[in-house]
């Protein structure tokens, strides 16, 4: 739990638990894209998931990695691939990611992709593809952190990103200003 301190702006820590659904909620409160990360299982069936935790690490070598839940029945196939492919959303791709967010028994059915590096899913119409080997796993609590060295990559900065806020699907709007 946070306080506010006497100024009422800032918060101060507490030694109290961590709730965490306030933490998550907390958290939500930052915005982020959406991806569906792809791998190709053993039994060259593909598995894919949607996330939110990609970013990237760095450029030289160029690194990303995104978080998975232990919990995942992807788990054991994406930790044993030797690639994954993240696919970037646009904003009309909503349905794309509740698709990949649910499970289903073949979340691939009628999507149309093609073949990435190690057979990595890329999925059609996505704003950007990371096509990556698998680099290291470490452990991330109740997650495990993939880390990935990106092999090859494409993008459409003229297409709108998917962006998710507060628990909800949002657009992203410039605001006129170039960034950093």
């Amino acid at each position: 739990m946070v306080t506010a301190t006497a100024t009422g702006n800032t918060p101060s820590p507490t030694r109290e638990a961590i709730d965490p659904r306030a933490l998550r909620n907390a958290l939500g409160c930052y915005a982020t894209g959406v991806a569906v990360v792809t791998a190709l299982a053993d039994s060259d069936t593909p598995v894919g998931l949607t996330v939110n935790s990609f970013t990237s690490v760095s450029l030289d070598p160029p690194l990303v990695l995104w978080s998975l839940s232990r919990r995942s029945p992807s788990r054991t196939a994406f930790e044993q691939a030797s690639h994954f492919a993240v696919n970037v959303l646009t904003a009309e791709q909503q349905a794309l990611s509740n698709r990949f967010a649910t499970p289903r028994p073949d979340k691939f059915a009628g999507v149309e992709w093609q073949r990435g590096h190690g057979g990595a899913p890329l999925l059609a119409d996505c704003l950007a593809w990371f096509q990556c080997r698998r680099h290291l796993c470490h452990d991330g609590g109740d997650h495990i952190i993939l880390l990935g060295r990106v092999e090859a990559f494409d993008h459409e900065p003229e297409r709108d990103p998917l962006v998710f806020l507060t628990g909800r699907y949002h657009q992203a709007q410039p605001t006129g200003a170039a960034g950093y």
